[in-house]
């Protein structure tokens, strides 16, 4: 598990997208996962955070320092 800690931003899915909730990592292109609620969207994107940066060592490309900003969003 990595030891880095990246903001995460929760979001409603859609019910044509499946519903659930949504958790996407600025700081990290691409890496996102999902869940039926925003905890269990949230354990999710630990898994998915951890293999994105497993791939960008494995490549070599360099993993981006978590971002200082923290944002909560409601609405």
């Amino acid at each position: 598990m990595s030891e880095l800690t990246y903001p995460v931003v929760i979001s409603p899915l859609t019910h044509d997208d499946g519903g659930g909730f949504a958790a996407t990592v600025p700081d990290l292109p691409g890496c996102m996962s999902d869940g039926k609620t925003p905890e269990e969207a949230l354990v999710n994107v630990r898994d998915a955070i951890d293999a994105w940066i497993a791939m960008a060592r494995e490549f070599g490309h360099a993993v981006p320092a978590p971002s200082r900003t923290l944002q909560r969003a409601v609405g």
